[in-house]
């Protein structure tokens, strides 16, 4: 049956079929070797089911939020800041790459919309301070993957939903990995100037100027904390939380000017079509899980995984592994959907943190955004720099490397992870 349903699926997606179809015709697969009038009773359930979370319901409120901090002018504000902090460095438009997807990631935290956003501005601007377009493109990818991260997180919503675990847990436990990321990101940019000899532009900022850029930039800077701290303290569940954000960015932009209602509406229908992409997404693979727990898959899994239960770090070590390579030929909410129930009774029988194994599967599933040869912000990454997609599949390698290097340091230092919700109590 497994076999089967696999290899449905592998064809499917072959033939160029929409992701959601494909896992789709894999549940029919195993629904006839179960039995066929059971889909009938048991399909609609598991599909409505899927996305049928009141913690779900922030996914759209905050992807909406990032969609009206950028048409709201917010965006460039914290590019000039960032600009300001770290541009007259050597090297400093990679710098405020890296530096503004961070800033970008504390109300998004979608990695292809980081892409798509700061790439159009900053791919340009680091080819005229002397950057191969190949690195510039690069690093707009590598380093949107601190977008999903650094809290709020889509992706950690989504493992919350699946595992019952403390969003708020979970959005701290990315803070420390993101900024870990960010530096390691930083570094390889740092490298990449010393060896090509770019040099420093301009002199450091005066004082005032940086005052007035983070007075300028302040409502995006707060908006993470309003998130991360409401949730934390029990007084806003993520969704009230995400639509406080969204109710904030909206007045920020109607109060500062440029925010007009036309272009509201359209970042609503953009919200739209993002989250029901989504959320059929997370719908279709609702059955399929149900399909796996039933022929028993995440019980052979952990009897297979029995003699290294023992061994925390090698037990993280495998399933990073599998989730890295399903990453590179599935979809990143699918392979979320999917991999979390088969993982969490191994990481449980392990003894592993169930928050240390959320932040590990987010940033595995993250880092599959920048893997060939379906990593989404590659694409995007590729698009906005008009760049051959086959070429920047050649040169993503090193990024991959880097955001890898990151993830062995959480497997083995736990407290990079949990420190912050520990200390939160």
């Amino acid at each position: 049956m497994i076999w089967a349903m696999l290899a449905i699926f592998v064809v499917h997606v072959l033939l160029g079929l929409p992701l959601f179809l494909s896992l789709l015709a894999t549940a029919v697969t195993g629904f006839l070797f179960i039995d066929l009038s059971m889909l009938e009773r048991l399909g609609p359930q598991q599909f409505f089911g899927g996305i049928n979370a009141f913690s779900l319901m922030a996914i759209p409120l905050f992807i909406l939020a990032g969609n009206l901090m950028n048409i709201s002018g917010l965006t460039e504000r914290l590019m000039r800041l960032a600009r300001l902090m770290v541009g007259h460095l050597r090297g400093g438009m990679g710098h405020v790459n890296v530096v503004s997807s961070v800033f970008f990631a504390g109300v998004n935290g979608s990695a292809v919309a980081d892409t798509s956003a700061l790439g159009s501005l900053l791919v340009p601007a680091m080819r005229k301070e002397g950057y191969s377009t190949s690195f510039a493109a690069g690093l707009t990818a590598g380093s949107s993957l601190i977008g999903p991260i650094i809290p709020p997180s889509i992706f950690m919503i989504l493992y919350a939903s699946l595992t019952n675990t403390s969003v708020g847990s979970l959005f701290l436990a990315g803070v420390v990995p993101g900024l870990v990321l960010a530096v390691a990101f930083m570094a390889m940019n740092a490298w990449y100037a010393r060896r090509h000899g770019l040099q420093a532009r301009g002199q450091a900022p005066a004082r005032s100027e940086v005052i007035a850029a983070v007075i300028g930039a302040l409502p995006a800077l707060v908006a993470p904390v309003i998130i991360v701290s409401g949730i934390v303290l029990g007084i806003v569940t993520p969704t009230e939380s995400g639509a406080l954000i969204v109710a904030y960015v909206l007045l920020c932009g109607l109060c500062q000017g440029p925010l007009k209602l036309v272009e509201v509406w359209g970042a609503i229908k953009d919200t739209a079509r993002l989250t029901s992409a989504i959320f059929v997404i997370m719908a279709v693979s609702s059955i399929v899980s149900w399909l796996l727990s039933y022929a028993q898959v995440p019980n052979q899994f952990v009897a297979l995984l029995t003699p290294y239960i023992d061994s925390p770090i090698l037990i993280l070590l495998l399933l990073s592994a599998i989730t890295f390579v399903t990453g590179m030929f599935m979809e990143e909410v699918s392979a979320l959907m999917l991999l979390t129930p088969i993982f969490v009774p191994v990481a449980m029988a392990a003894g592993i943190d169930p928050v240390h194994l959320g932040g590990i599967i987010t940033l595995n599933i993250t880092i599959a955004l920048i893997t060939p040869p379906m990593g989404a912000c590659v694409f995007v990454a590729a698009a906005v720099s008009k760049l051959e997609i086959t070429s920047l599949f050649r040169t993503i390698w090193p990024f991959v490397l880097v955001a890898v290097a990151v993830l062995l340091m959480l497997i083995i230092f736990p407290p990079l992870t949990l420190w912050l919700p520990t200390l939160s109590g």
